[in-house]
This record gives C-alpha cells, structure tokens and sequence, in this order.
C-alpha cells in the first residue's frame, strides 16, 4: 500500500521545501517527492521547478485540499512500470537478433539444445527410471520388428477369391508365400482358407535345418507339395521334398512293425546302417529300429584324416557304414552310435603257424 498523508502536512511539506531553496541559495531539494517526478528526483540550481511546474503543485495542492484528500507521495508502480519497459526492450532485441538468424543456424542451435537436455536428463536419471527407459526402448524395438516381419499377402484373409481346404488334394503342387518362421518350420500362404506348415524336416534331406531361416525368408515365393489336408481341423501339411524322398518315407512307415525296439539293443551291439542327414554336429544313421541313431562327427573312422574338415565333408547322405550302439536311452527314445570299434570287445583272433 502507497504511503499518504493529509492535506495539511502536505503543505507544510512544500513550503518548508521552498524556505530551504531560498535559505540555501543553492536551490536544492534532497529526496523529496513530487506530484510529477519519480521518487527520490534529485534539483540543482540549473534544474529548479520552472514558474510553470509551480503553478502546477499549487493547482495540485488546492484541488487536493478542496476535494479533502489525500496525495500520494510516493508508488511501487513507478519502479516496476521502469522495469516493464526495460524488460519489454531487452525482449524486443532478442526477437529481432533471433529473427535475422539463419534457419540452418537457428535449426541447429534448437538440436544442439535438445541434446545438451537429454543428456543431462540421461544424466541425473536414477536407476530405475533408466531401467524404464531402456525396457521401453526394448518394446518398441520389438514393435518395430515384427511390424518390419508382415508380409504382404497375395490375397486378404477374407478375400472370397481364396480355395476351401476341400477343394485341395494330397500330391498337389502348388506355389505359395512364406508368411512367418517358427522354430519348428514355416507358415506358407498357399491361397487356401488356412495357412500351410512346412516343417523343417519337410525342407530338404541334405543336411540337417536346425531353423527355417537357414533355407527360407518370410515374403518368398516356394514350390511346396501338399502331404495332408484336414478340412474339419483346419490343418494343412506340406512339403519341398522331392516325390522320391517322399515315398522313401512311405515305405518306411510302412515297415515299422518290422523295426527293431529299443528294448532289444544293447550297448557293444554291431550294425550297420544308412547316413539320412547330416548336421554340424554329426548325422542320423537309419539302423532298422523304432529311431535313427545319432553319430558324432568325432565317432566316425574318418574323423581327422583332413585337420579342420566339416562333418558334411566326410559324412555324406546315402553312405553305408559300420557301427556298434554306445548307449540306449529308453525314456527319451534315443540311441547313441560310434564307427569306431569299441575297445572293451576282443579284437580278430591270429593263430600262429606251427613248423
């Protein structure tokens, strides 16, 4: 609230003011308010209220006093009505430098900001909340992957262009789109109602497909046969094999009343078998039985003969070899091989001649 006083110790004020100017002679008034000037107005001789500035503080003073009010000396408002305006005109020649700016430069300075905050943010950010931001960065990474892994079908789900699983039959080839990967195989458009499997056995017999990606990309274009269709389920099997790996497995499946169990091999047992598919790590070898056996590379006779060969280079699909059973798991349904003759058998007995 502004200071006041009444008319009366007003006037006293102004006329003790003048006494002192022409007591003095020098004609100076020290921090006296005015009517007119800012608080705290400093008069010099040369700088004495004219006859005209006189006349005003005596218009001031009657018209105060026959109103019967009070007059301010002084106000707040003066100095924060200064400090506008010099803030107003600092403000005026920062937008006009900002504005002659470059645009390159000006988009510059903005980037250069930006990473000057996000690395003090990074910065002074505890622990958890970085742990926040990297699992978001992690999901929409994620996001981003699999909306990079859709493929563009041939035709919508719902297109009516698309075949029934009746209209299809067991041998027909046909061409389709791989749509996905799994670890166990493909999913293929083939333009039917459903999408068709193609497992990783089902790619090919050369040698052993631990991914689908190893032979296969989603938004290829195949050639598959089609093994088993089930228009009840909805299920579709199909198949790269050629027709004659095809009716190999056939005839297969059709002796396996004839197979050896896994009950009737024991360890040190001698066989012999057939290399299905070779993997990086060994083969499976047909022996006769319920499962094909598993050979290591480093069990087989020809394992070091060429320093650092690959098993497919020793190991190849279609050999006949010698092998004994190294061990019989009956839980997990597996049977272990070696080529190499176990040591706790005798070897061929030698009968010396007698002269």
């Amino acid at each position: 609230m502004a200071p006041t006083i009444n008319n009366t110790t007003m006037l006293l004020s102004l006329g003790l003011g003048l006494l002192v100017q022409r007591l003095s002679g020098a004609f100076q008034i020290t921090k006296i308010s005015s009517f007119c000037h800012r608080p705290g107005t400093v008069f010099y001789k040369h700088d004495a209220p004219n006859t005209n500035e006189r006349t005003l503080f005596h218009q001031l003073a009657v018209q105060s006093q026959q109103r019967n009010e009070d007059v301010v000396l002084y106000s707040d408002d003066w100095e924060d009505d200064e400090e506008d305006e010099h803030s107003k005109e600092e403000k005026r020649m920062n937008t006009s430098r900002w504005e002659s700016l470059d645009p390159r430069i000006k988009s510059k300075i903005i980037q250069n900001a930006q990473e000057k905050a996000i690395r003090n943010k990074k910065k002074n950010e505890s622990a958890a909340d970085k742990k926040r931001r990297l699992m978001f960065l992690y999901k929409d990474s994620e996001r981003k992957r699999k909306r990079a892994s859709r493929v563009q079908r041939p035709l919508a789900t719902n297109s009516p262009d698309r075949i029934t699983l009746r209209e299809l039959e067991v041998g027909q080839e046909t061409e389709g789109t791989v749509i996905s990967l799994a670890n166990f195989g493909a999913y293929v458009d083939v333009g039917s109602e459903c999408d068709g499997l193609l497992h990783v056995s089902q790619i090919t017999r050369e040698e052993f497909v631990e991914h689908p990606r190893q032979y296969l990309s989603p938004g290829e274009k195949v050639v598959v046969r089609i093994t088993r269709v089930n228009a009840e389920e909805k299920k579709l099997q199909l198949t790269m094999l050629p027709k004659e790996v095809i009716a190999m497995d056939e005839d297969d499946d059709d002796d396996d009343e004839e197979r050896v169990k896994l009950e009737d091999l024991f360890p040190d047992d001698e066989l012999w078998g057939e290399i299905k598919r070779v993997t990086a790590f060994g083969s499976y070898v047909e022996i006769g039985a319920e499962v094909d056996g598993w050979l290591h590379f480093m069990d087989h006779p020809d394992f070091g003969m060429i320093p650092g060969a690959k098993p497919k280079e020793f190991m190849n699909v279609g050999d006949r070899i010698r092998c004994w059973v190294a061990s019989v798991d009956l839980e997990k349904d597996r049977v272990k091989l070696t080529a190499n003759r176990p040591a706790t058998l005798p070897g061929p007995r030698r009968e010396m001649e007698r002269r």
